[in-house]
């Protein structure tokens, strides 16, 4: 279980720090947020909720029929709760392609939600909220050091992410 734990919060929080900081280096100007410590808190929760990084949804089956949503699950139906989809449904995220780090409420669902959530989710924040205010205090000039087109994702696995990000500065 330590293994899974370590593995677990190792991949995705590297996945998260680098596609964040891929999102930063091409929206400089949403960049600026993260040197107000008050606004470095809902801005992490909202590259969470853009950036989901784990993509291969929950999959569950249903033990009883069960209305969600106005459409009819019945008993021994699969369903597929695709977080990284939810986290931009309209119905619960106004202008849901929009970044607003003052978004509130912001209930995203990329660490689960009930009894299926993250158990390292407090300290992945922890390492979000200090990782790209440093980054960025350290490195103003960041920039991405090769064409977008030229980056390789890691699509084909549990947790989203790119291959490698070359930066310059």
């Amino acid at each position: 279980m330590s293994l899974e734990l370590l593995f677990a919060g190792h991949e995705t929080t590297a996945n998260m720090i680098a596609l964040g900081t891929l999102w930063l280096v091409r929206n400089p100007d949403r960049a600026a947020v993260f040197a107000n410590a008050e606004l470095v808190p809902g801005a992490v929760e909202e590259l969470l909720r853009l950036l989901t990084v784990t993509h291969a949804g929950r999959r569950r089956v249903a033990l009883a029929d069960v209305e969600l949503g106005g459409v009819l699950i019945q008993a021994g139906e699969g369903v597929i709760a695709a977080t990284d989809i939810a986290n931009r449904d309209a119905a619960g995220f106004p202008e849901p392609g929009r970044f607003d780090a003052q978004r509130t409420p912001n209930h995203h669902l990329s660490f689960g939600f009930g009894v299926h959530q993250c158990l390292g989710q407090a300290l992945a924040r922890l390492e979000l909220h200090v990782a790209y205010p440093a980054l960025l205090r350290r490195f103003p000039t960041l920039t991405l050091a090769v064409p977008l087109e030229a980056l390789a994702y890691r699509d084909g696995m549990g947790v989203y992410g790119v291959e490698e990000l070359p930066v310059a500065w």
